[in-house]
């Protein structure tokens, strides 16, 4: 199933794991100002991880901010402080959802080949069942979420530019999420998933 961005949508994955997609959270003007501040002055490093027993770089490079380290995969992160911009949208997150985040990392998808495996995000250091909010800046790409118990049952989203994503309830411990390659030419697109670490 394929859910196009036209207004705020609740997207029920079960009984307990829901998505609530909220499109032009960020305007644009505001979204290519940030592209091109961060993709210059955020500290930006390409992690490794292990597969096979052989380490591999990741295909993007990524960030992470906050107030709490942060390790998965294999890869540790130190934290550094939140920027002044990155402090504001935290805030604007909050204030929306009620939720608390203290972390965010950020993804830099340069072109199409850059993408982002099956994963959930449920590692122990964010606690039971942790909620995620996922802003978007830049390029369109699709996003796919697959079951943990029947892999053959998917959801597809299209995230634009300037959007913020929230994945709920039980989402991280029912569900695994993707950003598939394309070969379609694409520009850069920055993905910030806020977090609560402990």
């Amino acid at each position: 199933m394929t859910l196009l961005p036209q207004k705020q949508q609740l997207i029920t994955l079960g009984p307990a794991a829901s998505l609530q997609y909220v499109p032009d959270f960020i305007n644009s003007a505001t979204s290519r100002s940030l592209i091109e501040q961060w993709t210059g002055e955020l500290d930006w490093v390409q992690s490794e991880i292990t597969l096979f027993g052989r380490k591999v770089a990741i295909p993007r490079l990524n960030a992470w901010y906050g107030d709490q380290p942060y390790s998965y995969s294999g890869t540790k992160f130190d934290a550094k402080p939140f920027t002044r911009e990155l402090r504001d949208i935290q805030q604007k997150i909050q204030d929306y959802s009620g939720l608390q985040f203290n972390s965010v990392l950020i993804n830099w998808y340069r072109d199409g080949h850059d993408s982002m495996g099956w994963h959930s995000d449920d590692e122990a250091s964010l606690g039971v069942n942790p909620q995620i909010a996922s802003i978007s800046l830049g390029e369109r790409r699709k996003f796919v979420l697959r079951e943990k118990k029947d892999r053959t049952n998917k959801h597809t989203i299209m995230l634009d530019g300037g959007s913020l994503l929230l994945m709920l309830g039980e989402t991280q411990t029912l569900w695994q999420h993707s950003l598939p390659r394309t070969r379609k030419p694409l520009e850069y697109r920055l993905n910030l998933t806020f977090r609560l670490v402990h």
